[in-house]
């Protein structure tokens, strides 16, 4: 049976569908809004729940990126899960997955790696080189979970706000970058974590900036 939607539920939609496409990752309640003229998040969240109730999405409780497409609603370019990764695609370029890094070594190191899979070329906007496995919930509200293979693009450069695999001292961790003059802090996305602060006194570099996410788990 086909979904009704409203022509506002439709926009909310095609909003997610398109920032999943450019991004990798669902909007947040606040960028709905900003992007449609919602006078405020709550409006967003309101769709949000309609969407959810006509089976259009899955929403993760707690979670400001946590929004799911779900069958029938996927966008054109493929998303892929647990069962795409066991079957790749016969066209696409191979990618390792990293697995938990060694302190002091190189993420791309052989023994990081745990096994390369295929990717379809459309699905990222910007090509990644490496597939990071994501250790812990500190992204957990960005949408980014325990798990999950967070694909990434080797670049000794960001932008503020942006998502990066940054390397302090000899642990590699995944936080949103917050850059003020010559101040460095990586922000989580989970209020039980507090925000790492850069200093003269750590050996900092930037790995990699995060381009999209494969999901190899149900919510």
């Amino acid at each position: 049976m086909t979904v009704k939607l409203t022509p506002r539920q439709q926009d909310v939609l095609e909003l997610i569908r398109k920032q999943i496409i450019d991004t990798g990752f669902p909007p947040t309640r606040a960028e709905i809004a900003r992007a449609l003229g919602f006078r405020s998040a709550n409006a967003a969240e309101d769709h949000l729940r309609a969407l959810a109730r006509k089976g259009a999405i899955e929403l993760t409780p707690g979670a400001s990126r946590g929004i799911r497409l779900n069958d029938g609603f996927l966008p054109d370019i493929p998303l892929p899960d647990a069962a795409a990764l066991a079957a790749p695609p016969a066209t696409g370029f191979s990618l390792p997955v990293v697995g938990r890094v060694a302190a002091g070594h190189p993420i791309l190191a052989a023994e990081h790696i745990e096994r390369e899979i295929n990717i379809e070329p459309a699905l990222f906007r910007r090509s990644p080189d490496y597939l990071l496995r994501v250790q812990g919930d500190s992204m957990r509200d960005a949408g980014i979970l325990d798990g999950d293979l967070l694909a990434v693009k080797k670049t000794p450069e960001a932008v503020n706000g942006q998502i990066v695999v940054a390397r302090i001292d000899d642990e590699v961790t995944v936080k949103r970058l917050s850059r003020q003059g010559r101040h460095i802090r990586l922000l989580p996305e989970n209020p039980a974590y507090d925000p790492i602060i850069v200093t003269a006194d750590h050996d900092f570099a930037l790995e990699g900036l995060a381009v999209g996410l494969i999901r190899t788990h149900e919510f």
